[in-house]
């Protein structure tokens, strides 16, 4: 699972474009096209295996994007999406998600949806069977369940723990007290999981889920659910999601922005860099942490994040693999 913070307290600048060549993954695998192929977040190993096994049977590259999550999304042990997220403030896991399908053009969303583990198969199902594209909060949870999907409980032992950790370390003055021990500091961890995949046909389709900002507000919606900021596909030119500080990137439009560019000629990794020098602009010289994830309608694909150290996984329809993402800064070290 990505363990991104919020806000990143300093950073060491260098020349951008300058850097991210520099800092380039060495890992000898092949960047030539090919076709199918699947790209996820770092926390994706088994989605885009997953992913794979359903393109190669000869599934669409929809059925292989949510079919690869659900797999995340059903993992308790993954606290960043489905059973097993981190709730919000008050204990309750909300979770995000959005796909889109690129042969249509295809949308669908929703947000702040509680009790239904796996919020990609609701998603697809609101672009499927509604005329809509984004449902929130009640109406999604009635939508959900008639269509089929039963209520449960997402919050598992050790994620109610976290929580409690969390609320009970938030302040010397008020009603909670943690057990006797050194106080640790209060983290707020994201998670979420981007997956990517094209067709031999060279049909391409997304998905983004997330159990959002741990210990967020109740109701906060970040990029995930948003077409455009966490997920982006058109079919003639390629597609894009991100994970990371949702609130950046809602500001920047990013998912959308790395497809724009790619139609204007820019290779994946190179459309994520100049996307995210928009962040760093934005932020002054010191944002917090985002990734983005990429692929074009030749199947070339490529990743890239602000801060060294994140990663990402490919399928290149032969074998998956764990790469390291382009970056732009280093953070100072104490």
């Amino acid at each position: 699972m990505l363990n991104r913070r919020t806000f990143i307290a300093s950073v060491s600048l260098s020349p951008w474009v300058a850097q991210a060549a520099q800092n380039k993954p060495a890992t000898g695998v092949s960047r030539l096209p090919s076709r199918p192929r699947v790209i996820s977040s770092d926390n994706g190993i088994r989605a885009v295996e997953k992913a794979m096994l359903v393109l190669k049977v000869g599934g669409s590259s929809l059925d292989a994007v949510v079919e690869g999550v659900t797999l995340v999304e059903d993992d308790p042990e993954d606290q960043g999406v489905g059973l097993g997220g981190l709730p919000n403030a008050d204990g309750e896991v909300e979770l995000d998600a959005s796909v889109m399908y690129g042969p249509t053009g295809g949308a669908g969303a929703v947000g702040a949806l509680k009790s239904i583990r796996n919020p990609a198969k609701v998603a697809r199902l609101v672009m499927q069977r509604t005329t809509r594209v984004f449902l929130v909060g009640e109406g999604a949870l009635q939508f959900a369940l008639a269509h089929g999907f039963q209520k449960e409980n997402l919050l598992t032992e050790k994620s109610r723990l976290a929580w409690l950790k969390w609320k009970e370390g938030l302040s010397d003055s008020d009603d909670w007290v943690a057990p006797p021990s050194p106080k640790a500091e209060a983290k707020r961890p994201q998670g979420t999981i981007n997956c990517l995949a094209i067709d031999s046909g060279g049909d391409l389709s997304g998905v983004t889920t997330t159990s959002g900002l741990a210990f967020k507000p109740p109701g906060r919606v970040g990029d995930s659910p948003i077409i455009g900021a966490g997920l982006y596909v058109d079919n003639a030119v390629g597609a894009a999601g991100a994970t990371g500080n949702g609130e950046a990137n809602i500001r920047v439009v990013g998912s959308h922005t790395v497809v724009e560019l790619m139609r204007q000629g820019k290779a994946p990794e190179q459309a994520c860099i100049e996307t995210l020098k928009r962040v760093v602009d934005l932020f002054k010289g010191n944002p917090p942490q985002l990734n983005f994830y990429a692929m074009n309608k030749k199947g070339e694909s490529g990743a890239a994040s602000i801060y060294k150290g994140a990663g990402y996984c490919l399928h290149d329809g032969t074998q998956s693999y764990r790469l390291q993402s382009a970056w732009l800064l280093e953070k100072k070290t104490a």
